[in-house]
């Protein structure tokens, strides 16, 4: 029997959801970044050089909620129609920590709370052969 635990994260630069995969348990849950359309708006009408470095920094406040939550997995598939799920598995992958953890990203177009499940089910029951 197989006991990696498994996750995706639906993610793009403003939350992320994770789909929990473990056996027949899904769950979800979230994190939002502080970095909202807001802040873009507020930050932008300054200059666009403070709001870029406001959203790095917040970027990188965010990607640290998240990776706390990866930590805890064996397989990790980040997905969603952004970029941020490649920015997020580049900086994984520069940190040696995370070796271990097996990780996928997929690109997906803006998905419902169903369609989230069911592409995670469909990536590791399918793609990957879990049971």
């Amino acid at each position: 029997m197989n006991t990696d635990k498994r996750i995706g994260i639906y993610l793009d630069h403003f939350q992320a959801h994770f789909v929990n995969f473990d056996g027949d348990a899904e769950n979800f849950d979230k994190i939002d970044s502080d970095f909202d359309h807001f802040e873009k708006e507020k930050s932008l009408s300054k200059s666009e050089s403070g709001m870029h470095n406001k959203e790095q920094k917040e970027l990188g406040a965010f990607f640290k909620k998240i990776i706390k939550v990866i930590s805890n997995y064996d397989d990790v598939l980040l997905f969603g129609p952004t970029d941020a799920k490649v920015e997020l598995f580049n900086y994984l992958r520069s940190e040696h920590k995370f070796d271990k953890i097996k990780m996928e990203v997929k690109n997906s177009d803006k998905l419902t709370e169903n369609q989230k499940l069911e592409f995670v089910k469909y990536h590791f029951k399918t793609v990957l052969n879990y049971k």
